[in-house]
């Protein structure tokens, strides 16, 4: 199962909030809003789907959140994306303004309120509910469909992704820009880190929630975007239990993190909308207290808003703030 919506909200009080379906079709006035510039495009989707335009999409709608980010990081703000009352706290660098229109849950969309906006192109997660897919194909509107989950290569998969939206919008040439500053980072910060004293670091990142008295900790592993580019800086995962095939996720509790061993760095990430379980329900727990990457104090937090399911912008903060907090 590929969901990402399961995965990451589990434990976290984000309310379901189903929106309300309809049929209806983009006035004549939207339509005549966007001036497109660009010849003929063509691009081939996560499902073999050819998706054809006869110019580059501008008034595009997106119903996931690495696709929103890979929009904005390319220079084009969606007309409208899904479950847009959260967005900008959870992906606080690549923020959408304020006329970006919110058309519901990223598990139930609106066909309605995607329809008011006269879509160009809907882009969406194979993950995501195929009922919006056939609506919008049966009123001809383009849907590209990507896969975001592949534990097998996280981040070339979101190097893919970002190249195949900026070829429906456009923005080849942004994209070939921003995944160049990616690997220059990365290069970068290869050689920095092996210049440290964390050259011979390993690495972890998790994140977390309580529920009542039990805390629940869950460590990005190997085939996760996480340590897809802490490996690309050279560092090894520290965590080797069970991951999910399709994230890199696995869960385990204070007493599992003793597997970590020495020479630890722990990043961790607290959701937006959580308590910090590590600053203020762990700090309380005897088996955290004594773990060696505490008590040399190896723990870095991630600042708020870095989406770790994210594309080019969260992948650039994620590498900048481990390669600086490893190389202070």
């Amino acid at each position: 199962m590929k969901t990402l919506r399961g995965l990451v909200l589990a434990g976290l009080p984000l309310a379901l909030v189903l929106s309300a379906c309809g049929t209806t079709e983009p006035s004549k006035d939207d339509e005549s809003e966007s001036q497109a510039t660009g010849g003929p495009v063509s691009v081939t989707d996560s499902r073999g789907t050819t998706i054809q335009l006869e110019h580059p999409a501008t008034k595009v709608v997106s119903l996931e959140w690495m696709q929103t980010e890979t929009l904005v990081s390319l220079g084009v703000m969606p007309v409208a994306h899904a479950d847009g009352d959260e967005y900008n706290s959870w992906v606080a660098n690549a923020r959408v303004d304020d006329s970006v229109k919110d058309v519901g849950k990223r598990s139930e969309p609106s066909f309605t309120e995607i329809m008011k906006t006269g879509p160009e192109l809907v882009i969406t997660d194979a993950s995501g509910p195929e009922a919006i897919v056939k609506q919008l194909e049966k009123k001809d509107v383009p849907v590209l469909v990507l896969d975001t989950a592949d534990g097998s290569g996280q981040l070339d998969l979101m190097k893919e992704n970002v190249r195949t939206i900026a070829a429906a919008v456009g923005k080849t040439e942004e994209a070939d820009t921003i995944i160049g500053d990616l690997d220059a980072s990365l290069e970068a910060g290869k050689k920095a880190i092996a210049a440290s004293d964390a050259a011979d670091a390993k690495f972890a990142m998790a994140d977390g929630w309580a529920e009542g008295g039990n805390v629940t900790i869950r460590l990005f592993g190997k085939g996760s975007l996480m340590s897809d580019l802490a490996e690309g800086l050279g560092l090894d995962n520290a965590w080797t239990g069970e991951v999910d095939p399709d994230w890199g996720l696995g869960t385990t509790d204070p007493e599992g993190l003793t597997t970590l061993g020495d020479g630890v760095r722990f990043f961790y990430n607290s959701p937006v909308e959580a308590d910090d379980v590590f600053g203020n329900q762990l700090e309380k727990n005897p088996i955290w207290n004594k773990l060696e990457f505490v008590t040399s104090d190896h723990l870095y937090p991630l600042e708020k808003g870095v989406w770790t399911f994210g594309g080019p912008v969260s992948a650039q903060e994620f590498v900048d703030q481990i390669v600086a907090d490893l190389t202070a």
